[in-house]
């Protein structure tokens, strides 16, 4: 039996804690940014989730579309309740046209908030029993890539990850089939990660997969420092020679670690909602942001997946002003440290960097 069509979504939870913004501030929808942590369902409109699943008759779980996950204490929050949730949502994207689709809203999304370079982190092998195997899917996702870079003016580059969940010889053939298109431009695979569940696998199985990406040019980005500590990070960096590192927040429970990441120039991709929402930290307030800001951390703020979240990367940017208390000039700098970290051209690079001056230089609104 077909469901009836919602009318709507319900209130989305707020996670800035803060009063709004006082008057006179810049407006950080203008701050010229690249977004370069966002899965691609993760990355799904929430209305587009309700149509989808209005058009399949599939009904959708409660937990997915109601349930707060901020109303849940810290130590009940975690994985498995995020996974549940995003399997759920995946299980909708099953044609050509709905991928396009999840790509060209994520840019237009990403146009909205002022980002001027989106990495979208896509692992096709899910996707691939819909439109005839793995190379067809990442092929479409390219495609629409290119062209949404195209219509809205924010660079979409492709990210393929391999899931810790999988054998690492699945991560092999991800890793050959991402060195096939990769590439500096719109449309192109820009670099290969590791996803999932970090507590799973061992992660010096996938070295091999990273070695076939980097001598493809792929840039490492693996995840890690999130739901394990440090000795997660060690093992990535050892193992998997990351130039960024997806999360890496507990890096900061080793202060001579994080300084030896930093000084090998390391990148940390930090997704402040993600940690809360998944009970690594209480609150937005003690997201470490501060301490990899006070050891010279280069960061580039992502969204994780804004579909699950109830938050996009301009959310990110309004809790750095809001809850750490950060200025026009150190958000202007985290921007700038986001271009820096993004995997483009250096033509682009000094044009984006330009325009954040700018951005800077400019008066604040009127009060």
């Amino acid at each position: 039996m077909r469901q009836t069509p919602p009318t709507g979504l319900p209130p989305q939870p707020s996670l800035t804690v803060a009063p709004p913004t006082p008057p006179g501030r810049r407006d950080l929808a203008t701050l010229p940014k690249a977004h370069l942590h966002l899965h691609f369902t993760g990355a799904m409109r929430p209305q587009t989730m309700v149509e989808l699943a209005h058009e399949a008759g599939v009904r959708l779980p409660p937990h997915l579309l109601d349930l707060d996950p901020l109303s849940v204490p810290a130590d009940g929050r975690g994985w498995f309740r995020f996974q549940r949730s995003y399997d759920s949502a995946r299980t909708l994207v099953r044609s050509e046209p709905t991928m396009r689709r999840i790509v060209r809203e994520a840019a237009e999304d990403d146009a909205t908030e002022g980002s001027v370079h989106l990495e979208m982190q896509v692992d096709p092998t899910s996707y691939a029993p819909w439109v005839g195997g793995i190379t067809p899917a990442l092929e479409i996702i390219l495609d629409e890539a290119e062209h949404a870079s195209s219509a809205t003016g924010v660079q979409v580059g492709i990210v393929v990850a391999a899931s810790r969940i999988r054998h690492p010889l699945d991560a092999r053939t991800l890793a050959r089939l991402a060195a096939q298109y990769a590439g500096t431009g719109p449309g192109r695979v820009v670099g290969f990660g590791l996803s999932n569940d970090e507590r799973v696998g061992t992660t010096s199985a996938f070295s091999t997969a990273f070695h076939i990406a980097r001598d493809a040019g792929l840039a490492a980005v693996p995840h890690g420092g999130e739901l394990l500590g440090p000795d997660s990070v060690r093992e990535v960096v050892a193992a998997l020679s990351p130039r960024r590192l997806g999360h890496g927040v507990r890096t900061t429970e080793d202060p001579e670690l994080l300084d030896r990441v930093i000084e090998e120039g390391i990148a940390f991709e930090v997704c402040p909602t993600s940690n809360v929402h998944l009970g690594v930290y209480p609150d937005l307030a003690h997201v470490p942001l501060e301490t990899l800001m006070s050891h010279g951390a280069t960061i580039a703020l992502g969204a994780d997946d804004p579909l699950l979240f109830h938050a996009r990367l301009l959310a990110q940017y309004e809790a750095a002003r809001d809850v750490h208390g950060l200025s026009d000039t150190a958000l202007a700098e985290l921007a700038h440290q986001s271009i820096r970290a993004s995997l483009v051209g250096d033509t682009l690079r000094r044009s984006w960097h330009r325009r954040i001056d700018e951005w800077l230089e400019a008066a604040p609104a009127a009060a």
